[in-house]
């Protein structure tokens, strides 16, 4: 069945949303903390009580796996829900107290990431290759 123009354009957009969203987490974020991690790891924040060595490695598996699997459009809607997690903990736990400007960018982040969570990863992933309709939805 031919498609839509305007499911190819969704598509595109769902692609570019993919793309920068979690290109920009991962290689601005995630890839210095997992270069960095014998430094950090120690001495990361605990806003949920894990520990920081623990609470160090979930944003990584978040900011980097998860933000890999989003480009990539590999089990998406799945991937996005820890990243949805751990901003939801650093703008509304650990910035709590803080300025609105301070916690403005963990909101920013998380708003692409839910858009792709509701929408899928559309037809150009490899969820759309793969034929995963459960997680990428109609488009």
């Amino acid at each position: 069945m031919p498609f839509a123009p305007q499911d190819v354009a969704t598509s595109l957009g769902l692609l570019v949303l993919r793309l920068g969203a979690g290109g920009l987490l991962l290689i601005g974020h995630g890839w210095g903390k997992l270069t960095n991690a014998g430094t950090r790891a120690a001495t990361f924040a605990d806003p949920i009580g894990l520990g920081p060595v623990p609470s160090f490695w979930l944003v990584v598996g978040a900011e980097v796996v998860c933000a890999a699997l989003v480009m990539a459009g590999l089990f998406t809607r799945l991937a996005t829900l820890p990243i949805i997690g751990f901003l939801f903990v650093a703008g509304f736990i650990h910035h709590a107290q803080d300025p609105w400007p301070r916690r403005e960018l963990a909101f920013i982040f998380m708003i692409p990431f839910v858009a792709l969570l509701l929408a899928g990863p559309g037809r150009h992933s490899l969820d759309g290759l793969l034929g995963i309709r459960w997680l990428r939805g109609r488009r």
